[in-house]
């Protein structure tokens, strides 16, 4: 990186001082004020992953789990649809719910993050369900239950593959709630599919800044090696930045399927797909797409979120300027054209499981609103 890049990258940090009305924290939006009725942060009950009782924490996983997790378990039946990928057959896994409330007549589309498997939905299905919602649960090509092709990935393909999905499912009215990578995927659908898309939701999204301002470009090869040599240790402590105050057990099934993922016949298909799809994150940059969004946003950041992809290979000194999440956050909700910024205090990457109640009331309020 040049002297006038890093400046540049530098220049970019958000100051400090107070928060503007796009910066206001979760209860100082007019739209939520029901949350001030809510429990003290911290008090929520967490949404397990699976049931706690058979969660333990093992350094050695010795049964292998193929790689498209066949047989992990997810909350509904799992579907697939068919599509055509670079001449490559592939199939889309997905779940699809129907209301246990009275329908609504509206549909919600999770949207998973890169290293999450579709069961972290769970408690989020319950209660879209339970108030009216249709709600459908993708798991995008190269990732979890789907196909891990041999190809070059880009946001474009994976946002026409859910519109493949969505006119295969008849979807219309449709709201949008993407986690991570699936903020990222979500920010592209509505740049690419305006007219679709009703709402908005983005929880602590990455590519809120555009990583090749800070992280130097890397070989697929390098960050295949990077994946072969995670152990169960290291890939837990990789997975506990995300969560300053889940308990561990809450979180290690997140472990157990990717170190049983490594122990399956084909998991270098596995290790190339998720390599890939790193490239796709770092080569395919939505930064400048949030002032032109269309629907109406509701994003969303934990207040200790320190999630920044590939920031390894960003040179020391720079890294430091890399902005953090909730900090990007602030920024890029000042350019968000009918944008809401809701800050969860003392939170991580994923406020569904941290901060479970007080992310349920911000979204339903915003989806109704």
């Amino acid at each position: 990186m040049t002297d006038e890049a890093r400046s540049l990258s530098r220049d970019r940090k958000p100051a400090g001082g107070e928060p503007d009305a796009r910066r206001r924290t979760l209860l100082g939006l007019p739209f939520l004020a029901p949350l001030a009725s809510l429990l003290p942060f911290g008090a929520a009950a967490f949404v397990p992953l699976r049931a706690a009782a058979g969660t333990q924490v093992s350094n050695s996983y010795t049964e292998p789990l193929g790689t498209s997790l066949e047989g992990w378990p997810y909350p509904g039946p799992v579907q697939f649809l068919p599509l055509t990928m670079h001449g490559q057959q592939v199939r889309m896994a997905y779940m699809d719910f129907s209301p246990t409330a009275p329908a609504n007549g509206r549909s919600v589309m999770l949207l998973h993050g890169k290293n999450f498997d579709s069961s972290y939905w769970t408690g989020p299905i319950g209660w879209l369900r339970g108030s009216g919602f249709r709600v459908v649960v993708p798991d995008q090509i190269g990732f979890n239950k789907s196909s891990k092709p041999d190809l070059h990935y880009t946001f474009e393909a994976l946002a026409a593959n859910t519109m493949a999905l969505a006119d295969a499912l008849s979807l219309s009215n449709l709201s949008i709630i993407g986690h991570s990578t699936g903020g990222m995927l979500a920010v592209r659908l509505a740049s690419i599919y305006p007219e679709r898309i009703r709402q908005l939701v983005l929880e602590d999204p990455i590519g809120l800044v555009d990583y090749r301002d800070f992280v130097p470009p890397q070989t697929t090869e390098t960050l295949e090696q990077a994946e072969r040599r995670y152990t169960a240790e290291t890939y837990r402590a990789f997975v506990a930045r995300y969560f300053p105050i889940l308990p561990p057990a809450e979180y290690e099934p997140f472990v157990e399927w990717r170190m049983r993922v490594a122990l399956s016949g084909e998991y270098q298909r596995f290790v190339r797909a998720t390599a890939l799809t790193y490239q796709m994150i770092y080569h395919g940059p939505v930064r400048e797409l949030f002032k032109s969004l269309k629907p109406p946003v509701l994003l969303l950041a934990g207040e200790h979120d320190r999630t920044t992809p590939l920031s390894a290979y960003a040179p020391p000194e720079v890294r430091e300027a890399i902005p953090t999440l909730v900090a990007a956050a602030r920024e890029v909700a000042k350019e968000i054209p009918r944008g809401q910024l809701v800050e969860f205090p003392g939170a991580g990457h994923v406020p569904h499981l941290e901060a479970a109640a007080l992310f349920q009331t911000a979204v339903l309020n915003f989806l109704r609103s």
